[in-house]
C-alpha cells in the first residue's frame, strides 16, 4: 500500500501494535483484515513483537538456563546470542511473512537497523545483557510509514560497540510509541481485555485498575499487561488498549474531569 502525492499531506493517526510471543503462531484472518482497515481509515501502523515461547524453546534446546526477575528476562552472555538469533532469524521473518501473506506490506527491522535503538545496559549485575533504551532514532520508521509499509520491530538493541542487548517488548513498544507520537498503543494478547466478575470492561482508568489489583480481581497474566498500560499512560501515551485479535477489548485512559 502506497500513498499518492495527493494524500501524503493529510495528517494520519499513528498506532503501535505490540504482539506478545504467544500470539505469533496463531494470528488469524480477522487480525490482518482489521490492520488493513486501520490503514484505510488513516492509521499508520507499527508492529512490535516479543518471542518468549520461541526463546524458551531455543534456550532449553541449548541447555541454557534463564529466569525472570521483575518481569524482565535475566539474559546471560550465552543467552543473549540465542535471543538475538531467535528473534531476528526466526520470529521476525515468520511474522513479516504472515503479514505480507495477509495483504499487509511489512518489513522486519531490529534495534540494529538504521541505529533504531540506542541502548545502555540496564543493570548487568541483576539482569545481564538487558538493554535500557536511551534514544529511538525514528528516521527509518518515518521512511517506511511514508511508503505505506508496516515496520515490524524485534526487541533487540545494542551497545555502542555492537554487543546485542535483550529488551522487554512492552518497553520497546512504549518507547517507540512515544518517539513517533503515536495516538494509541495496542497490547494484543490471548485475553481480549479486562474482565471483572465475568464482564468485559470497555474502559478502565488507572484508579480503577489499582483498585482491581488490590481486590484481586485483576490477577495472573493480566497483571503485567495492566502494569505496562499504566506505565505507558504515565509516559504520555494518550490511550492504551488491551485487546484480542479482533483489536477490540479494554481502553485504558485517564478519566476526563470537567470543572
Amino acid at each position: 500500500m502506497t500513498m499518492s502525492k495527493s494524500t501524503q499531506h493529510i495528517a494520519r493517526k499513528r498506532m503501535v501494535i505490540k504482539l506478545g510471543g504467544s500470539m505469533l503462531e496463531g494470528l488469524n484472518e480477522g487480525f490482518f483484515k482489521n490492520v488493513i482497515q486501520l490503514q484505510k481509515n488513516g492509521h499508520d501502523v507499527v508492529v512490535v513483537h516479543g518471542g518468549g515461547p520461541f526463546i524458551n524453546k531455543e534456550l532449553a534446546r541449548n541447555n541454557v538456563l534463564s529466569s525472570v526477575v521483575n518481569g524482565i528476562r535475566v539474559t546471560s552472555k550465552e543467552a543473549v546470542g540465542i535471543v538475538q538469533s531467535t528473534l531476528i532469524g526466526q520470529v521476525n521473518p515468520a511474522l513479516v511473512h504472515q503479514l505480507n501473506k495477509g495483504g499487509i506490506e511489512a518489513i522486519g527491522v531490529s534495534g540494529y537497523d538504521g541505529k533504531l535503538l540506542t541502548c545502555t545496559i540496564l543493570d548487568e549485575k541483576l539482569y545481564g545483557s538487558v538493554g535500557e533504551i536511551q534514544d529511538v532514532r525514528t528516521e527509518l520508521i518515518e521512511t517506511l510509514l511514508q511508503a505505506g509499509i508496516v515496520p515490524v520491530i524485534s526487541c533487540i538493541g545494542a551497545t555502542e560497540d555492537g554487543a546485542p542487548l535483550n529488551i522487554n517488548a512492552d518497553t520497546v513498544a512504549s518507547k517507540i510509541a512515544l518517539a513517533i507520537h503515536a495516538d494509541s498503543l495496542l497490547l494484543v494478547t490471548d485475553t481480549p481485555g479486562i474482565q471483572i466478575e465475568g464482564s468485559l470492561q470497555q474502559t478502565a482508568s488507572p484508579t480503577e485498575i489499582v483498585q482491581w489489583i488490590e481486590t484481586g480481581e485483576i490477577y495472573g497474566g493480566m497483571l503485567p499487561k495492566v502494569k505496562a498500560a499504566l506505565d505507558c499512560l504515565g509516559a504520555g501515551i494518550p490511550s492504551v488498549q488491551i485487546v484480542g485479535q479482533q483489536l477490540e477489548g479494554t481502553t485504558v485512559k485517564y478519566r476526563e474531569v470537567f470543572i
